[in-house]
């Protein structure tokens, strides 16, 4: 009778306390109920029955009765909670994927393109209540994925992004300026490009600060993401005769002062992946940085649940009566 079950007026079960004084109080008053009569000897009495013995079942029906009243007044009841979310103030997010032969390189395990589609969908599934995009680019760029809030659209086509699919070079200007235009018609309150490339600048006819300051124009936040090992990576140096890359040791050059100019312009914030480890750190702080506003109405529906009780203990009562009226009659 009690699972799930929450109480309205828990103050009421202080009146538990009272049982112990009741039971007191009765065992007192019997002593005093009870008639004495001497005689010279017991002997045509000791056969008298059980019943007599059983007569505190009486009281202690009593007490069962008080006891589920006690229960009743405190109001037992089952709580069903439904909520309802709404977004207050949606992000719309773009994805800018450096997708050049650079990021083949193993520096990141197994490479710098798998890594960072790992964890960029590890990002895009933490954010249920916004709407991504993805732009792929590497000497040109093209939209892969307009902002959309079904997740599972972004992360299928973020799986099929793959080296090849563009003409080769790093044209951070084009990608920036083709996601600033999937976003400038947005009505979001907060506007987002996620911009990532680990090299510098070498194709495309749209220069990088032209693009950050049409970001700027429509008030869009661009953080930027050098991705690279310092130092040295094994790199895709040339093809081999069946057309597969070979592999070489080169040096890694990522242009950090225009990914940081780009990010500072914009309201961003500029950052570098060395690892794995720190790709992922990356995309776990502007997580956090980028909160969504959500809305949550919960409604509450009560059940009551003191009738149960209140039948008990009338049932309890009703016993007592019966057994005082009838069994224990002669007794009393």
């Amino acid at each position: 009778m009690l699972d799930n079950i929450s109480f309205a007026n828990p103050e009421f079960f202080w009146l538990l306390l009272l049982l112990p004084l009741a039971v007191l109080w009765y065992f007192y008053k019997r002593k005093e109920q009870v008639a004495s009569l001497k005689i010279p000897t017991i002997k045509g009495l000791t056969n008298t029955g059980f019943l007599p013995k059983l007569k505190p079942l009486l009281f202690l029906l009593r007490l069962l009765a008080l006891t589920a009243i006690i229960v009743a007044i405190a109001r037992p009841q089952t709580e069903d909670i439904s909520t309802k979310t709404k977004t207050t103030k949606g992000i719309d997010i773009v994805m800018a994927i450096d997708v050049s032969s650079s990021m083949l390189a193993r520096d990141l395990k197994p490479n710098r393109l798998s890594a960072l589609k790992e964890v960029a969908a590890e990002f895009i599934k933490e954010r249920p209540n916004d709407r991504i995009g993805l732009v792929a680019y590497a000497g040109e760029a093209y939209t892969k994925t307009p902002i959309t809030s079904d997740k599972a659209i972004v992360l299928r086509a973020l799986r099929d992004i793959t080296y090849g699919q563009l003409n080769d070079g790093t044209a951070i200007g084009m990608g920036l300026a083709t996601s600033v235009n999937r976003l400038k018609e947005s009505k979001a309150s907060s506007k987002i490009i996620i911009l990532l490339t680990d090299g510098v600048n070498n194709s495309g006819f749209i220069e990088p600060q032209t693009a950050a300051d049409l970001a700027i124009e429509y008030g869009i936040k661009t953080y930027t993401i050098g991705l690279g090992t310092n130092g040295n990576a094994l790199s895709p140096v040339a093809y081999n005769s069946d057309g597969s890359f070979r592999y070489g040791m080169r040096q890694v050059e990522i242009d950090e002062d225009l990914l940081k100019d780009i990010a500072k312009s914009t309201g961003g914030k500029f950052f570098r992946a060395t690892d794995n480890e720190k790709l992922e750190a990356i995309y776990d702080e502007i997580n956090k940085l980028e909160k969504t506003e959500i809305e949550e109405f919960k409604y509450y529906k009560y059940e009551e649940k003191f009738r149960s009780w209140v039948l008990l203990a009338g049932a309890l009562l009703l016993l007592e009566w019966l057994l005082r009226n009838t069994i224990f009659r002669s007794f009393i």
